[in-house]
């Protein structure tokens, strides 16, 4: 076996007995990119090998190996990377090299972790598909025929590839969860407040969370806990004590009360999809759980919802990008005015153009009462939902997506995109740490079944998701990529 196929922790197992190192690691990771990295598409930005294989001596040199120490690592490309290419896969910042990192990589870097590059996603992450990237289409390692979901579906598809160890994406309304359950790797979005957005390019800053892409429930665990933590620099950060989150991997759930709500498996969800997660159930039940069906009546109005709250969120974060201070500029205006116009149409595609509108729309006097305010109350009443279920639940479990990843170009109706979160958006409008994880397959693509916890309570998903792991093999299946 490949030191690239390895996990994180196996490959840090290797590295304490100095069975390896992470330069061997790196250069591994580096052949595989050039094995495959023209089928899949995964990144907009390779860093210089001899600049990476630097890095991994000095981790070597360092001789403590804990954490995320000498593994290379990826990020979605709208993590600020210090001196790196941050491009948010759209025209507007094609050139943009920031002077800072954000502070989820910063962490990473304290850690000696190794990043080889940046992955591709959906421009400025308003997408589900990764199709809406300004510059390719990333595909889905299982069927490259098909899309591997989005917006981080460079970071999902990146992963499943053995591109690299793990890697870092963003959530607004699923887009890690998402893309996870399409690509058949592991994939959390912790509580909102949990991990800092600081340096993190915002889409809708009241939704966006980071998160974690891996190939097993222990990978994530080690992750989460090294990027965690209240950060100063970001004011919805949370100053609460980030346990150790491998603590609670000891495949021991009995008496742990799951409730699955009947509404996730009647949104349009697959026959296929909803037997996995039901065989699913039977297997936790086996582990000494206790499962039961629950209600989340105001799921339906979930979506609806989130389409004002986000795009209006978006509208305002997207107006710092007027060409002046960093951006593609048009010099060809006689005036400010044309400038800024000029500027963000040639630069803007079509999806961020579209929910510029919608929330400008939904923003605009007469209209901010009957549409943005309602929705915020919808999003008490999803909320107050959740509540409920959670006095006499541990965790919440239902399908990731309604469906397997589709083909590439096959949903070119916006609304028909937009349905394949139907079951991720109410996780960020509760702003409650959601995971995907693999559970079976569907004419061979992968299917994901989403964990649902409390609030801080990412112990409680991954303590099921590792109990889960344990007593499956869905996590260890890959795809054939046609390299040997």
């Amino acid at each position: 076996m490949e030191l690239y196929e390895l996990t994180l922790h196996e490959l840090q197992d290797k590295l304490q007995k100095k069975e390896t190192s992470s330069e061997e690691i790196t250069r591994s990771v580096f052949s595989r990119i050039n094995q495959v990295e023209d089928k899949v598409k995964s990144f907009i930005t390779v860093i210089d090998k001899e600049t990476v294989l630097k890095k991994a001596r000095e981790s070597d040199e360092s001789g403590k190996f804990t954490g995320v120490t000498g593994i290379p690592y990826g990020l979605k490309d709208l993590f600020c990377t210090r001196g790196v290419l941050t491009t948010c896969a759209s025209n507007m910042l094609a050139n943009y090299i920031p002077t800072h990192s954000s502070t989820a990589v910063s962490k990473l870097e304290e850690q000696k972790g190794i990043m080889v590059g940046k992955l591709n996603m959906d421009e400025f992450a308003m997408g589900s598909s990764t199709e809406t990237s300004a510059f390719f289409p990333t595909r889905n390692p299982w069927d490259l025929d098909r899309m591997p979901g989005g917006s981080s579906g460079g970071s999902a598809a990146a992963v499943r590839a053995d591109e690299v160890i793990f890697s870092l994406g963003s959530d607004t309304g699923g887009s890690i969860r998402q893309p996870a359950s399409f690509c058949g790797v592991v994939g959390l979005k912790p509580t909102y407040g949990r991990v800092s957005r600081s340096g993190v390019v915002a889409f809708a800053s009241s939704l966006d969370q980071v998160g974690v892409f891996s190939k097993d429930v222990e990978d994530c665990a080690i992750v989460l806990k090294t990027i965690s933590g209240y950060d100063p620099l970001d004011s919805t950060s949370v100053n609460i004590e980030v346990p150790d989150y491998t603590t609670y991997l000891d495949g021991d759930i009995k008496g742990m009360k799951i409730g699955y709500p009947r509404e996730y498996f009647e949104q349009g969800v697959t026959e296929d999809i909803k037997q996995a997660v039901f065989k699913a159930l039977k297997k936790f039940e086996e582990l000494g759980a206790i499962v039961e069906e629950v209600s989340l009546p105001h799921s339906e109005y979930a979506l609806p919802a989130y389409y004002l709250i986000a795009p209006a969120e978006a509208s305002t974060n997207m107006a710092k990008f007027d060409g002046v201070r960093f951006g593609y500029r048009n010099i060809s205006a006689d005036n400010v005015i044309d400038m800024f116009c000029n500027s963000r149409s040639d630069s803007f595609g079509d999806e961020v153009k579209r929910r510029i509108m919608l929330g400008t729309y939904a923003l605009s006097s007469g209209y901010y009462d009957a549409y943005y305010l309602k929705a915020l109350k919808v999003r008490r009443l999803i909320a107050n939902d959740f509540d409920k279920v959670f006095k006499d639940f541990d965790i919440i479990i239902s399908p990731t997506t309604p469906n397997t990843a589709f083909k590439i170009g096959q949903q070119d109706d916006p609304l028909a995109l937009y349905m394949n979160d139907i079951l991720t958006v109410p996780v960020n409008m509760a702003g409650l740490p959601g995971m995907s994880i693999p559970c079976g397959f569907s004419n061979g693509l992968p299917i994901g079944m989403q964990l649902i916890g409390k609030p801080f309570a990412e112990g409680s998903i991954l303590k099921a998701a590792y109990a889960f792991e344990q007593n499956t093999d869905y996590h260890k299946v890959k795809p054939d990529l046609g390299v040997k």
